[in-house]
């Protein structure tokens, strides 16, 4: 897509939200999703119980990693939301990198992976952190080596691919076990199917402004709220700028655009944006409140931020809509 089919796009984005919001203040019925579909794997890495628990103990597994220490996990921790709690990504000896830890929670519905989209499926993805340098550190060949040492995992291997350990098999295993992390039974949900008792007060008010006042839905589209795109939403890096979606495309349109994530169990994931920027919900809502305008320049803020005018309380309805509706309760053993 180039610069104008982008800028025709947003502009039709933007009228369709204008007209969502002109209805509401008419007084008609808020634009709620249709319930999450299943999950669909790809035709050429079709999923059985058997390749989901080989691709589940890999995710769990610290010699993936060149140190034994890190697996994917470490990055990636279900108490968490599926990312780490902390503001970066950290690796094999404790070594940074320069985003945050995306969730992994209904990865299996994106078109495309990584905050800058860079990986194009999740079997692509999985080897990615692997073989970093500031991750996982682990050269692919010598992995398949390792694994191929190990008898439990050689048997396993053999009983789900028919052979033994590959580069692209352990991708394929990782990415049959992701696709199981999904979230879609949210007291939103519920709520969406009639249980009105579903959501306190608070949050049908964070409700009710998420499809209006606060324009959340333009950008946190549909069942999984994300329209799986990128944007530029003012968020500014400290030292040198991040390029985000441009070192992918090369397009200076892209310059510092991501991807939009999921909500879906957005309470757990803190902190948040691409470099962990925010600590709190309240404060991301802040960010979109005064329209991503921050003190550094930055000619390619989306055209889709404004100014919401929420006053706190609004704010405080917007985050409970947030932690409260889309957040599933947590389970007690």
């Amino acid at each position: 897509m180039d610069v104008v089919d982008s800028r025709c796009c947003c502009l039709g984005l933007i009228a369709v939200a204008l007209l969502a919001l002109g209805r509401l203040a008419a007084g008609e019925a808020l634009p709620l999703p249709k319930p999450l579909a299943d999950v669909q794997h790809p035709a050429d890495n079709p999923a059985t119980p058997e390749k989901i628990a080989l691709g589940k103990a890999l995710f769990f597994d610290p010699r993936l990693s060149r140190t034994d220490k890190v697996s994917c996990a470490s990055c990636h921790d279900p108490a968490k939301g599926f990312s780490n709690g902390e503001r970066l990504a950290t690796g094999v000896d404790g070594r940074q990198g320069t985003r945050s830890a995306p969730s992994l929670v209904n990865v299996g519905y994106y078109r495309s992976q990584f905050w800058d989209g860079r990986a194009g499926t999740l079997e692509e993805q999985a080897l990615v952190p692997i073989q970093d340098a500031k991750e996982m550190d682990m050269r692919l060949d010598a992995l398949v080596r390792k694994l191929n040492g190990i008898a439990d995992y050689r048997q396993r291997f053999q009983a789900v691919f028919g052979g033994e350990a590959t580069g692209p098999r352990i991708g394929q295993a990782i990415a049959a076990f992701e696709r199981t992390i999904v979230s879609r039974e949210t007291p939103f949900d519920r709520y969406l199917k009639g249980d009105k008792q579903a959501l306190a007060p608070a949050a049908v008010r964070g409700l009710k402004l998420f499809y209006g006042q606060a324009r959340c839905f333009v950008c946190h589209q549909g069942p999984n709220f994300t329209d799986d795109d990128f944007h530029n939403i003012g968020i500014f890096d400290e030292g040198k700028p991040d390029l985000g979606r441009r070192a992918v495309t090369g397009k200076a349109a892209d310059q510092g655009k991501f991807k939009t994530p999921t909500l879906r169990e957005i309470g757990r994931t803190a902190p948040y944006m691409h470099n962990g920027r925010f600590k709190t919900l309240t404060e991301v809502v802040g960010h979109y409140n005064f329209g991503g305008v921050t003190d550094a320049a930055n000619d390619h803020r989306d055209e889709k931020l404004s100014v919401l005018y929420l006053n706190e309380d609004q704010v405080n309805d917007v985050v409970a809509f947030l932690t409260e509706g889309l957040t599933t309760p947590q389970r007690r053993p």
